[in-house]
């Protein structure tokens, strides 16, 4: 058993600042398999498409978050999920309000594994 006291504050990439706080995963936990991530994002946040090497899990706390594919978008709410297949195109983005929210990557995300455009 490992009790994690702390997240992590990994840097964001997109057009505005958004804090995530990786609790478990490559940078606070040493690990491979998964990692567990909240986010919050402001209101007109975006970032650059990407077709990562691992599945995406995420539940939306507050807000809404948009999430775009090759063939469709969709609005997740608060107390919705989204799943995003590894090798699919996908895009995320707050442009409406801003969002809290949980993602879970399997393996765990890297800047190697997540492609992006």
């Amino acid at each position: 058993m490992k009790k994690i006291s702390t997240p992590s504050i990994i840097e964001s990439v997109g057009n505005k600042p958004k804090v995530i706080e990786e609790y478990i995963g490559k940078v606070n936990t040493n690990t491979d398999s998964i990692s567990i991530a909240k986010m919050i994002s402001p209101p007109g946040w975006e970032e650059p498409g990407q077709k990562p090497h691992f599945d995406e899990y995420t539940i939306v706390l507050n807000g809404i978050l948009k999430v775009e594919s090759r063939t469709d978008t969709v609005f997740i709410t608060k107390g919705e999920a989204v799943i995003v297949n590894s090798g699919e195109w996908v895009r995320y983005s707050t442009p409406k309000e801003g969002a809290e929210y949980i993602a879970i990557c399997l393996p765990a995300f890297s800047l190697d594994a997540v492609n992006r455009d």
